[in-house]
């Protein structure tokens, strides 16, 4: 079964199959009801006085059992107050020998007059599937917008058409590759089905994108554990949220019972040691630094040392990003994957570029530039919650071969998951069609 088949098929045969449920149940309920028979009136009588005598008694024995109730509550009461007026009149009596007296009033138990304690609202926790359509919220709808606004002015499939439909995809960002193939394959089955009707061509449209994603079928998504020591290198450009992800992710990992601990190799930045030192901080996880200025890679060793040392499962390492001289970042992340190495062979076990996504096109240009500097394993994708531009997707996973592995939802500490491509576009398209 194809990726379009699971996400979208699905919930077509639930739906008929649900309603054909209820129709059967509908139908035994309308049988039943003209098979009865009608009750005899002695039968019909008989029954009443059941229904009667089993709803009295308990009623009955309720308003006993709170009168009783009542009468012990005022005996209580008439105790209580019987044991102040003894008391008062004792005081009163103290004071007219002149002497000194501490009297104290009456106080209401606690106990007698507590209400059931009521539980605790607490928020809903969002599923993965729901973080997905709130942050893709923006990019489904302005591309549904854009969809059905080209679709409804449409007189007729011709080569102005197309045309216009690959200017509009493109301005959805999902990437002049994807567009300009998506358009091709349109062509085809246009002529193939003879589509003449909007909402034909829009399943049409939304299947091409599905399957332009669904590629070979094989996402490589998931995170490269290893049973001991899993060292993640993170890498991009400042900005982009990089090492807020990292922060975030070491909430994720140490609430999973994982011992996690950062490293603050950006070392020319003295804000990007603060922040994740911080980070640390509120999560409650080591970090490891250097003096001002330090090598990084000098960093990088005294982390892979501890990491070893304390038998951590999980090692997150910050390291800069400028773009301004990509000889020296290569250099410098050349030194840092050495080192890396001479502690753990096989670490580290992933590199993962970080990416905005508001920044559309421009992040696929820096996944680009990055991925001819270190070898890449995965991407990170923040910032998706507040943009229209989560189209990307579509152009990194039809240009790169470099899977998306993290995403991030919004700003609180949990809105950062690992990426489900299934996920991703329901929340994505679903509603469109």
């Amino acid at each position: 079964m194809g990726l379009f088949d699971r996400l979208f098929g699905k919930k077509k045969d639930t739906k008929e199959q649900l309603e054909g449920q209820e129709t059967a149940q509908a139908l035994e309920e309308t049988s039943a009801d003209e098979s009865k028979e009608v009750a005899e009136p002695a039968d019909v009588q008989a029954q009443a006085e059941d229904v009667i005598e089993s709803e009295v008694t308990p009623v009955s024995e309720e308003a006993s059992q709170l009168e009783e109730t009542k009468e012990a509550a005022e005996a209580d009461f008439s105790g209580v107050m019987a044991d102040y007026y003894a008391k008062k009149e004792a005081a009163k009596e103290a004071l007219d020998r002149g002497e000194t007296v501490e009297f104290e009033a009456v106080e209401t138990k606690q106990e007698d007059v507590k209400e059931e304690p009521k539980e605790a609202a607490s928020a809903p926790v969002e599923t993965e599937e729901e973080k997905y359509n709130r942050s893709l919220k923006k990019t489904r709808t302005g591309f549904s917008a854009r969809l059905n606004a080209f679709l409804a002015n449409f007189r007729r499939v011709d080569e102005d058409f197309f045309e216009e439909l690959e200017e509009m995809l493109i301005l959805s960002d999902v990437g002049v590759n994807v567009a300009t193939q998506l358009t091709e394959d349109l062509r085809y089955e246009a002529k193939l089905e003879k589509a003449k009707k909007a909402d034909d061509l829009k399943r049409v449209i939304i299947e091409k994108l599905v399957e332009i994603y669904e590629k070979d079928g094989v996402f490589n998504e998931q995170i490269n554990f290893q049973d001991g020591l899993t060292v993640m290198l993170f890498v991009g450009v400042n900005g982009v949220g990089k090492t807020t992800s990292i922060g975030k992710l070491a909430y994720k990992y140490k609430n999973e019972g994982k011992k996690v601990m950062l490293v603050a190799a950006d070392t020319f930045r003295a804000g990007a040691v603060a922040q994740l030192a911080e980070w640390g901080r509120r999560v409650d996880v080591p970090v490891v630094t250097g003096p001002e200025k330090a090598d990084p890679a000098s960093v990088v060793f005294d982390g892979m040392e501890r990491a070893v040392a304390e038998n951590v499962d999980v090692l997150l390492i910050d390291t800069a990003g400028r773009l301004q001289n990509k000889d020296n970042l290569m250099a410098e992340l050349e030194k840092i994957g050495r080192i890396i190495k001479r502690v753990v062979p096989d670490a580290p076990h992933e590199t993962l570029l970080a990416l905005d996504a508001s920044t559309g096109q421009n992040a696929l240009s820096q996944a680009k530039e990055f991925s001819k500097i270190t070898p890449l394993t995965g991407l990170i994708l923040t910032k998706i919650d507040g943009t229209a531009k989560g189209g990307v997707v579509l152009a990194i996973r039809q240009e790169l071969d470099i899977p998306v592995k993290f995403i991030g939802f919004g700003e609180k500490i949990d809105d950062i998951g690992e990426f489900d491509s299934e996920d991703f576009i329901r929340g994505l398209l679903e509603g469109i069609i």
